[in-house]
């Protein structure tokens, strides 16, 4: 009795000095594992760097946009608009505009109807294309965000199910089915899937979100560029 009473107290005690921090987990697991650690680690960060990058550049993106609309129906002339803005615009919305203005000026004023028809086609096939252009542009390392969020719990549930496999070879290695020689290996196997989870969750929340500041944004572009169309129509109809 005293000598099972002394091997339950060592297991409790042994138990008890196996370190459980992750760093601890992440040295004491197989290679496997900890390469899909590390893979997890490295995409959450890089999707985090994304996140940020995104979010920074639509906030900024909204506010020049808000300063050129208002600039735009001030009524000042849109020559010394285009001149302002210049032919290297800093951004989509004014990218838009100078690309219009831009096949605008190579016309010549006062053609016949059917070359201002041909001319406004034009000029709205140049900002479609550019609209196409610059929100592809905005868009871009979307995907990984939307790749990551559906497969890194995958990811990590394949470090899990390697992790535990481990575990049972070393419980019939071991010839013992305690908690304190079965504890270590499933937890470093779950702790690939945590990592999975901390990698995809963010990813599909952003993903959403900035999905949808993309899509606004686009909308206002087609707004604009419907408007802008408008006021060609006339200038070119009164022969200007």
């Amino acid at each position: 009795m005293n000598t099972e009473t002394m091997t339950a107290t060592q297991v409790g005690e042994n138990a008890a000095c196996i370190p459980f921090s992750m760093w601890d987990m992440f040295l004491n697991a197989d290679w496997v594992v900890q390469c899909v650690m590390l893979i997890l680690l490295l995409t959450s960060f890089w999707c985090w760097t994304i996140i940020f990058a995104k979010s920074t550049k639509l906030a900024s993106l909204k506010r020049k946009a808000d300063s050129f609309e208002s600039l735009f129906w001030s009524g000042k002339p849109l020559e010394t608009l285009y001149e302002r803005v210049g032919t290297k615009p800093v951004e989509p919305l004014t990218a838009l505009f100078s690309a219009a203005m831009r096949e605008w000026k190579r016309a010549s004023k006062g053609t016949s109807e059917e070359k201002r028809i041909s001319l406004a086609q034009r000029i709205d096939r140049t900002m479609q294309v550019t609209l196409t252009r610059e929100v592809e542009s905005l868009e871009k390392n979307m995907g990984f965000l939307a790749s990551v969020g559906s497969t890194a719990p995958f990811v990590g549930l394949f470090g899990t199910v390697w992790g535990i496999m481990n575990s049972f070879q070393g419980i019939a290695a071991s010839q013992s089915t305690n908690l304190a020689v079965v504890a270590p290996g499933i937890a470093e196997a779950l702790l690939a899937t945590a990592l999975g989870l901390i990698a995809a969750i963010p990813a599909v929340l952003a993903y959403n979100r900035l999905s949808e500041s993309i899509n606004r944004y686009a909308s206002r572009m087609e707004t604009f560029s419907q408007e802008f169309s408008t006021i060609v129509s006339r200038h070119l109809e009164s022969g200007q």
